[in-house]
């Protein structure tokens, strides 16, 4: 997984941690005996027996462990219980099985959360519940805030693995050892039933997993936790349709520009704007895109993409409309140019047109028709008349003479339009094909990261 910029993920953690306290009084005994059966008569002899010994650990032993059992539950409460070891008493002799202490009364364990990036700032709770078997019951409430580090790779198609490890702060495996509850197997259901709003990200599992110890290692020597994993799947809609939707939206519409004839309308404004437009929506989206780290995400991809096709679209129609405004100070194409655009007119479907060749027959049968009156002059007899046909024979002559250097002329500029022409389809269908195997490729991509992740 890459080394990103942490995430701080916020949740309202329900993390019911049941443990086995031996909380007991100075001396063994079997039970509390309740002088009657009311609520102050249990306070008073627990105050005898357990209460406000809070200094060590409840244990007759210290060389005995306490047990503490965690469950997990997404927006909900930290619970504390444990069972204390020779405490007892009989519910219709004291009145009630159960009764609530203040926190202060006993020990609690000092169970913390390693990924924990800010302070607690839910409200305080003040008191527990002890019932009759002598077990503790410790509701916590918290607001975790805490890191997790991510790929982003398939943003926002993407699935995250954020884990929270439980574990004592001070006492070691020793003293503290902690186990899941039977809960917890369910944690995932009971999560969703509690959940409230999921906002960005979508909870799809929460694993438990209980480290094991290793044997090689003494127990005071080693730090007992569990751990739940939190898988999460970002909500994509909202990317798609501010992101990518759009992007789409904006190439689709510089593909079509190029059906805008360029010899009449100016395309390069048409993609200038476009780009431009494109643009500012890159800028106003960008709180959007994620933070990167050593990968590149290939929504950022995507958008490089599509802005690098509208600029390779501009630069094409530079140079087309280069060729087709500036073509009559150009020279004569050469003859291997001339060459590579017949075979590539060929291929696209742009053949020239057979003008010039008819434009030079009129002017040859202009030229003979004009010969024919020079012949036939001289057998008129008129001398007026001849002189007359002779001057409209010469200005004939000069108004051929204009007109084949003016279809030269015209015949060199249509081959340089005729090869910009021929040039702007060629580009459209590259574009076209780049275009076409670039989209495919970043699916491609996306979906077999998904799968790939889908299945593990």
């Amino acid at each position: 997984m890459s080394q990103v910029k942490p995430l701080e993920l916020s949740f309202i953690v329900i993390i019911s941690v049941g443990f086995i306290l031996n909380l007991l009084p100075p001396h063994p005994v079997e039970s509390v005996n309740c002088s009657e059966p009311t609520a102050q008569a249990l306070l008073t002899a627990l105050k005898d027996t357990v209460l406000y010994r809070t200094e060590v650990r409840p244990v007759i032993s210290l060389q005995t462990p306490t047990v503490i059992t965690l469950n997990y539950y997404i927006y909900g409460i930290l619970g504390v219980s444990w069972n204390v070891e020779g405490l007892s008493w009989d519910p219709s002799e004291c009145g009630t099985g159960r009764i609530s202490l203040p926190r202060t009364s006993v020990w609690i364990p000092d169970i913390v959360i390693n990924e924990f990036m800010d302070e607690n700032k839910v409200p305080a709770t003040f008191y527990l519940y002890v019932n009759h078997m002598g077990q503790v019951t410790d509701s916590l409430p918290f607001h975790v805030i805490s890191s997790c580090n991510l790929d982003i790779y398939t943003f926002p198609f993407d699935t995250q693995n954020c884990s929270y490890t439980f574990n004592s702060y001070l006492h070691t495996m020793s003293d503290v050892q902690l186990s899941l509850d039977d809960a917890a197997l369910n944690v995932f259901e009971n999560s969703l039933k509690t959940i409230g709003t999921n906002g960005e990200w979508e909870l799809i599992g929460i694993i438990p997993e209980k480290p094991e110890v290793d044997r090689n290692v003494s127990l005071q020597d080693q730090f007992d936790s569990v751990v739940f994993h939190i898988v999460l799947r970002r909500k994509a809609a909202v990317y798609v349709v501010n992101l990518l939707l759009p992007s789409c939206f904006l190439v689709a519409l510089d593909v079509f520009s190029f059906l805008l004839p360029p010899q009449h309308v100016d395309r390069s404004a048409f993609k200038m704007t476009l780009i431009l437009g494109y643009t500012v929506f890159l800028l106003l989206m960008n709180d959007l895109l994620p933070v990167t780290g050593n990968n590149i995400p290939l929504i950022n991809v995507f958008l490089s993409v599509c802005l690098a096709l509208m600029v390779g679209s501009l630069i094409e129609t530079i140079l087309v409309t280069n060729l087709l405004s500036g073509s009559a100070a150009y020279p004569r194409l050469p003859l291997w140019l001339r060459a590579l655009l017949q075979r590539g007119a060929r291929l696209v479907c742009l053949n020239k047109n057979s003008k010039p060749e008819e434009n030079s027959r009129e002017l040859s049968t202009l030229s003979v028709r004009t010969g024919d009156i020079g012949d036939a002059a001289p057998e008129s007899g008129h001398p007026e008349l001849l002189q007359e046909l002779r001057n409209v024979s010469r200005d004939l002559f000069s108004i051929r003479l204009k007109v084949e250097d003016h279809l030269k002329t015209d015949e060199q500029t249509e081959e340089w339009i005729h090869l910009g022409l021929v040039i702007d389809r060629i580009l459209f269908i590259f574009y076209i094909i780049f275009i076409t195997t670039s989209f495919i490729m970043i699916l491609v991509l996306w979906l077999s990261w998904y799968n790939k992740h889908s299945q593990t």
